[in-house]
C-alpha cells in the first residue's frame, strides 16, 4: 500500500525570535522615544514602568545595563538641557534607527536599490534595463545592442555556413526611464492632532520618518522636504522628525500650501507633488498686515476660499496635491472634495491605521511618469 501524502497546515506553539536582551529593549525604546518626541528621560521612565509590569529584564541584565550599552554603542550622549541641567539625549545614530524602524513597520522590509530609481511605463532609450528585447532603431546606442541575441538572429536568418550580420539582425535590450520626483510632505500640528483622546501626531511622524528613509535609501535621486503647519508654516529637517510636537495652534492650510509651492518652485525635477496629512478644517489665515484671522466654528467661507485659490494655483504649476484626511466628519469631507476638484488631485479619507501603506502606494504610483 502506497503512502498517501497529506496536505494541510501544521500548527505549533509560537516561538519569539531569538533576541539579545539589548535588542529586545532597544525595539521598545525606539517606539517610546517616538511617542515622547525624543525625550530620553520620559522614554526610560516608561520603559521602567513596562519592565515592572511585564518583567522585561532580570538580575543578569537591568535597565541600567541597557542605558550603559546605549552609551557604548553611540545611541545616546551627554547633553545640556534647555533649563541648564545636564542629562542624556539621543544621537543621530538613534534618529536613523527610528526612521528605519518606521520604514519597516509601515512599508515592510523593502530591499534597498543601488540606483534608487523607479521605472516608468515608457520604454525606449531609458536608464534601466527591462530584460526584454526589441529590434534596433537608428539612434540607439551601440552599448544597448545585445550581441548574443543579434548573433542568434543572424544564424537563423542567414545560416551558419554563409554567416552574415546585418542591421535587420540587430536587437537591443529595452530600457525604461527613471522618473525623479520632488515631494513636499505637509504635517498638521494644530492642537486637534492630540485632542479627543486620540494621538494623531505620532502616526503622522512615523509616516514622515518612513517616507524619508524610503526616499533616501531607495530613491536617492528624489527629493523630500517636510513642513509643518499650525498658525504659520515652516520647514523642518528630517533629523528633527522624532522631536516633532503639536502646539496650541489653529490650522493655517493656506500658509502650508504657499510654502510647499515655494519649495517646489526651486526644484529642477519635472515631477512634483504635495502630500498633506491633516485631521481638521482650515481655521486660520494670515492677513497682509501680519494679523491672523481665525475662526474654529464650522467652515469659514473666507478661509476655505483662500484654500481653493491655493489648490488652483498648484494646479497651474502642475503640482498635484494628495490629501490624507484622518477624520471622518461629513462636512470636512465635503470641503476636501471641493479642494481636490480645484486642484485635480487626490484625496483619501482614512483613519490612522493603514495611513502609511496608502501614502507609499500613492507615492509609487505618482512616480510612474515620464520626464518631459
Amino acid at each position: 500500500m502506497e503512502n498517501s501524502i497529506k496536505k494541510g497546515f501544521y500548527f505549533k506553539q509560537y516561538q519569539a525570535p531569538n533576541q539579545s536582551p539589548f535588542d529586545k529593549l532597544f525595539e521598545i525604546f525606539k517606539e517610546l522615544i517616538t511617542y515622547t518626541s525624543g525625550d530620553f528621560d520620559e522614554a526610560i521612565s516608561w520603559l521602567r514602568e513596562l519592565d515592572k509590569e511585564y518583567k522585561l529584564t532580570d538580575e543578569n541584565y537591568t535597565i541600567d545595563d541597557f542605558i550603559e550599552d546605549l552609551k557604548k554603542k553611540g545611541y545616546i550622549k551627554d547633553e545640556v538641557k534647555e533649563d541648564g541641567t545636564s542629562g542624556l539625549g539621543i544621537t543621530a545614530k538613534t534618529e536613523r534607527a527610528i526612521r528605519q524602524q518606521a520604514l519597516d513597520q509601515i512599508f515592510g522590509k523593502l530591499k534597498r536599490s543601488g540606483n534608487g530609481n523607479h521605472k516608468t511605463k515608457y520604454s525606449g532609450s531609458g536608464d534601466e534595463h527591462t530584460g526584454e528585447f526589441r529590434e534596433f532603431h537608428f539612434g540607439d546606442s551601440l552599448e544597448r545592442i545585445s550581441l548574443t541575441e543579434s548573433l542568434r538572429n543572424a544564424q537563423i536568418n542567414n545560416g551558419v555556413a554563409d554567416f552574415m550580420l546585418t542591421e535587420n539582425d540587430l536587437v537591443v535590450e529595452d530600457a525604461q526611464y527613471k522618473a525623479q520626483m520632488s515631494t513636499v510632505l505637509m504635517i498638521d500640528i494644530s492642537h486637534s492632532m492630540i485632542l479627543y483622546g486620540e494621538d494623531r501626531i505620532t502616526p503622522a511622524k512615523k509616516v514622515a520618518m518612513a517616507l524619508a528613509e524610503l526616499i533616501t535609501t531607495r530613491y536617492p535621486k528624489d527629493t523630500l522636504d517636510i513642513l509643518v503647519f499650525g498658525n504659520d508654516a515652516w520647514p523642518i529637517a528630517i533629523k528633527d522628525l522624532p522631536y516633532l510636537k503639536v502646539g496650541p495652534f489653529h490650522t493655517n492650510t493656506v500658509a502650508g500650501l504657499q510654502l510647499a509651492m515655494d519649495m517646489l518652485r526651486r526644484k529642477r525635477n519635472t515631477n512634483k507633488q504635495i502630500f498633506m496629512i491633516t485631521d481638521g478644517k482650515p481655521s486660520c489665515v494670515k492677513e497682509r498686515d501680519g494679523s491672523y484671522y481665525m475662526n474654529s466654528n464650522g467652515l469659514d467661507e473666507y478661509i476655505v476660499d483662500k484654500c481653493y485659490t491655493q489648490a488652483q494655483q498648484a494646479r497651474k504649476l502642475h503640482i498635484p496635491i494628495t490629501t490624507f484626511m484622518i477624520a471622518s466628519d461629513p462636512y470636512l469631507q465635503k470641503f476636501v472634495k471641493r479642494f481636490t476638484e480645484a486642484n485635480q488631485g487626490k484625496a483619501f479619507y482614512t483613519g490612522l491605521k493603514g495611513l502609511g501603506e496608502m501614502i507609499f502606494e500613492d507615492y509609487e504610483t505618482n512616480r510612474k511618469k515620464r520626464i518631459k
